[in-house]
C-alpha cells in the first residue's frame, strides 16, 4: 500500500480549502435570489388570488387584478421569440458553418458584440423610429416585440454558435465522407445535436424580454387598457411597465400590490424557463455521445 506523503496531505488541504471557497462563492450567488424571492413571497403573497390574476385593474389601478398586463407580457414574449429565434439561429449557422475567417466575418462578430452592449433605452428609440414610424406599425405589440427581438438577438446568436461548435467535427466529416452535402449535414446531424444549447439562449431571452421596460414604453406598452389585445397590431399592458407605474406614479396603492405584481412576473419567467429547461434536459438525455 502507498502511504500519503506530506506533500499529498498538503495538497489535499489546499484542495479542500478551494472547495470550501467555491462553495461559499456559490452560496453567495444564490443568497440574493433566495432573499428576493423570500421578500416577494412574504409581502406579495397576500395579494395573490384568482381575482388578482384574472380581473382587470379598477379604481385608477389601486384595486382589481393584472389580467391585461399578464396576457400582454405573454404576447410580447411569444412574438419576440418568433421574430428573433429563427434569425438568430440562421446567423449563428452562417458564422459557424459557412463564413470564412475574413474582414466581413470579423465585422459581423464585432457588430454582434456592440449590439449586446447597447443600452435598452437606445433600442427603444430605434424601435420608435424604425417600427412605429418608418414601417407604420404604430404603438403595437408587433413594434414592441420586434424591438425586444433585436435587443436579444446577440444572446440567441452567441448561445447557438457556441452550441454548434460543441458538436464534434468527426460527425461532420463522417457525413461528408458518406456524400452528404453541407446543408444535409447541418439539418440532420448538427442542429439535432445542438438544440439543447440553443434552448439556453431561448431561456436567457425569455428572462430578459419579460423584464424589460424601456424598449416597450415607446413602442407598444400602454399604462392602462380596459380590454385584452386581439392581435399583434394592438397596444397592450405589460407586467414590467405596470409594476413601474403602480410603484411610482399611482397614489394610494395597497402596499402588497406591487410586491404581488413582482411575484407574478418572476413566477411567469420561472415557469417559462422551467418548461425550456425540462425540454432541454429531455433532449440532452437522448444524445448518444
Amino acid at each position: 500500500m502507498f502511504e500519503a506523503t506530506e506533500r499529498n496531505r498538503r495538497n489535499r488541504k489546499v484542495e479542500g480549502l478551494f472547495r470550501l471557497l467555491f462553495l461559499w462563492m456559490t452560496c453567495m450567488l444564490i443568497l440574493p435570489v433566495a432573499l428576493i424571492l423570500g421578500v416577494l413571497i412574504v409581502r406579495g403573497g397576500p395579494a395573490i388570488s384568482w381575482e388578482f390574476l384574472f380581473t382587470r385593474p379598477i379604481n385608477n389601478m389601486t384595486a382589481g387584478g393584472i389580467l391585461p398586463a399578464l396576457v400582454g407580457t405573454v404576447w410580447l414574449v411569444v412574438v419576440a421569440l418568433i421574430a428573433s429565434v429563427p434569425v438568430g439561429v440562421a446567423a449563428a449557422l452562417y458564422l459557424s458553418e459557412y463564413a470564412p475567417d475574413n474582414r466581413l466575418t470579423r465585422a459581423i462578430n464585432l457588430a454582434i458584440i456592440n449590439l449586446a452592449g447597447v443600452p435598452s433605452i437606445v433600442h427603444a428609440l430605434f424601435g420608435l423610429g424604425a417600427f412605429v414610424i418608418f414601417f407604420r406599425f404604430g404603438t403595437s405589440i408587433l413594434a414592441a416585440s420586434l424591438t425586444l427581438a433585436i435587443m436579444t438577438l446577440p444572446v440567441v446568436i452567441v448561445a447557438t454558435r457556441e452550441s454548434l461548435q460543441t458538436v464534434p467535427l468527426a460527425f461532420r466529416e463522417a457525413c461528408w465522407n458518406m456524400g452528404a452535402t453541407r446543408w444535409q449535414t447541418i439539418r440532420k446531424v448538427v442542429l439535432p445535436n445542438s438544440v439543447s444549447g440553443i434552448l439556453t439562449g431561448v431561456i436567457l431571452e425569455v428572462s430578459r424580454t419579460a423584464g424589460e421596460t424601456a424598449p416597450i414604453m415607446f413602442t407598444g406598452a400602454a399604462v392602462f387598457m380596459p380590454f385584452l389585445p386581439q392581435g399583434v397590431l394592438d397596444q397592450t399592458m405589460a407586467m414590467s411597465l405596470h409594476l413601474f407605474v403602480i410603484s411610482t406614479q399611482v397614489p394610494d396603492v395597497p402596499e402588497h400590490m406591487p410586491f404581488g405584481v413582482a411575484l407574478v412576473l418572476i413566477s411567469l419567467v420561472l415557469a417559462m424557463n422551467g418548461l425550456s429547461i425540462a425540454f432541454r434536459v429531455y433532449l440532452r438525455g437522448r444524445k448518444k455521445w
